[in-house]
């Protein structure tokens, strides 16, 4: 039997190249796609090889519907059908106000964030239909607590994750593929860096009940364990991983 295959957008750092070593290590073989960074995705293609799997990198802009259109052919004249899909790609621009924000931050955050998670997950239930699949979207608690004075846009893009994820489950039940996301509290990843906050981490640390911050491998987990058999009654639903906060 063929290993089943699993793409991850966003995964050659932070939540997703997490999500690729955990899955690989479940026996899965893997699509590794990233924007820039050839090199983190190259390297973590030899981990999952390593391990006796079979792994592509394949860069591509999420936003982009064609380059989307790629990624999955690409992906399938590869590895074979696909079976699983997680959706990491995301930016979050620089802390602000919404009133302070940039308009190309927030076009850049919908259209990577939400956009493309639309896109992503049309060509996957294209190739899976009829034939079962999981999806699971990555959202984040500042769906619902709005994310106030550091970048409410990003908020909002979650937002739209999580409605996608519940209408997707719904309207794909009948052809047997599942839908979720996981939401991911105060993490330890080059995001916060990349909004100009590299301490925010630690600084908001305090503010969990459990005191600290997650690591990578701890979103990873609940993420694979979605993908797996023992989720199979568990579709549209957002799993909230926050500590406790």
């Amino acid at each position: 039997m063929t290993n089943p295959v699993l793409l991850v957008t966003g995964g050659s750092r932070g939540i997703g190249a997490a999500v690729v070593r955990r899955a690989a290590a479940q026996g899965y073989d893997l699509c590794i796609n990233y924007s820039r960074d050839s090199r983190a995705a190259e390297e973590l293609v030899g981990e999952v090889e390593a391990l006796g799997r079979r792994a592509i990198a394949v860069q591509a802009d999420v936003s982009d519907a064609q380059a989307v259109a790629q990624l999955f052919d690409r992906c399938t004249e590869r590895l074979g059908r696909l079976s699983a899909l997680v959706n990491c790609a995301g930016v979050t621009g620089r802390i602000s106000s919404l009133a302070e924000a940039a308009p190309d931050t927030i076009r850049q955050t919908i259209d990577i964030n939400l956009t493309g998670t639309l896109y992503c997950c049309r060509e996957a239930v294209r190739r899976m239909s009829r034939n079962r699949g999981v999806i699971v979207n990555i959202s984040s608690p500042s769906a619902y607590n709005g994310a106030p004075h550091e970048f409410v846009w990003y908020a909002a893009s979650k937002g739209g994750v999580d409605s996608l994820t519940i209408g997707l489950a719904r309207e794909c039940a009948d052809e047997g593929i599942r839908v979720n996301a996981v939401a991911p509290g105060l993490t330890e990843t080059d995001l916060h860096a990349s909004g100009g906050a590299p301490d925010r981490a630690q600084r908001l640390a305090p503010q969990i009940p459990l005191k600290r911050a997650a690591t990578p491998d701890e979103i990873a987990d609940p993420v694979v364990y979605l993908l797996g058999p023992g989720a199979g009654y568990v579709t549209g639903a957002v799993l909230r991983v926050i500590g406790g906060r």
